[in-house]
């Protein structure tokens, strides 16, 4: 929520209306609406996932070549075992997300 709402409000144009994919939306002062399966239901929401995608993956690319050892261009960053084996050998970046599982149990564990 608050990714999203940072997002929001970054933007150099604000919004007259905000459609969510999920359940619910950031408390803002934004007009919202929130539409559960939205990229599914709703185009604009759709062509936002692919771009969040396509975007994702070219981050994880350029991880990859930075941290070849994790494999990044591989599972993209999703808890596969490649991955989080990598994290228990090689340890966690600053790219990690603290609150992703085995990287919280390798901080603890350290």
């Amino acid at each position: 929520m608050l990714a999203m709402k940072r997002a929001v409000e970054g933007l150099a144009v604000q919004p007259e209306h905000v459609v969510v994919d999920g359940n619910r939306v950031p408390k803002w002062t934004y007009s919202a609406q929130a539409f559960v399966k939205g990229d599914q239901r709703i185009a604009c929401i759709s062509a936002g996932s692919i771009i969040a995608k396509v975007t994702r993956d070219q981050d994880m690319y350029a991880l990859a070549q930075q941290f070849p050892q994790y494999q990044f261009d591989k599972h993209k960053g999703y808890p596969t075992a490649v991955h989080r084996d990598a994290i228990q050998q090689y340890g966690v970046t600053a790219h990690h997300r603290r609150s992703f599982g085995p990287v919280k149990a390798v901080l603890e564990a350290g």
